[in-house]
């Protein structure tokens, strides 16, 4: 069971990771006990973070070696805002490549692209990083800086 703590209730989150069409920010573990941050397409679904990405990238390897990771899903503009947490991450096969298809029409719009044509290639081999967070700790520095989110100024 997720906790929720911060400027937002668990509906706030959720609306927020619906909307938001920006990176996760993902910290694993490396062998060493180092972290390794990586950016990855997300979407949220069911309680869960899911992402997509090649089987054979390092973040993968490191993953199945230690499934604890953190995270950030936050803006990059002013008024700031996000998450950030903690959870565990689950590798699949993403066979039909279902999450990966998702995740292009959710940041890109369609499959219509040279990038969406080499990310669905066939020979490529895709896995799902499922992460079920642990915890959620979220911010909204909309009213401390002087505007609401999404409100515009003169």
């Amino acid at each position: 069971m997720t906790e929720f703590r911060g400027a937002w209730d668990e509906d706030d989150v959720e609306a927020f990771l619906q909307e938001a069409t920006i990176p996760i920010r993902l910290a694993t573990h490396r062998p060493d006990g180092s972290l390794w941050p990586v950016a990855l397409w997300y979407r949220y679904r069911d309680g869960a973070l899911e992402c997509a990405t090649g089987a054979n990238a390092a973040v993968v390897r490191f993953l199945r070696r230690e499934p604890a990771v953190g995270f950030d899903i936050s803006t990059n503009d002013v008024p700031y805002r996000g998450i950030r947490g903690t959870g565990t991450a689950e590798i699949a096969p993403d066979e039909d490549k279902a999450v990966l298809r998702a995740l292009i029409e959710r940041y890109l719009g369609d499959t219509d692209s040279p990038l969406a044509t080499r990310l669905l290639d066939d020979d490529r081999e895709e896995v799902r990083v499922r992460i079920e967070p642990r915890e959620i700790y979220s911010w909204d520095y909309s009213k401390r800086m002087g505007r609401e989110a999404g409100e515009e100024t003169a």
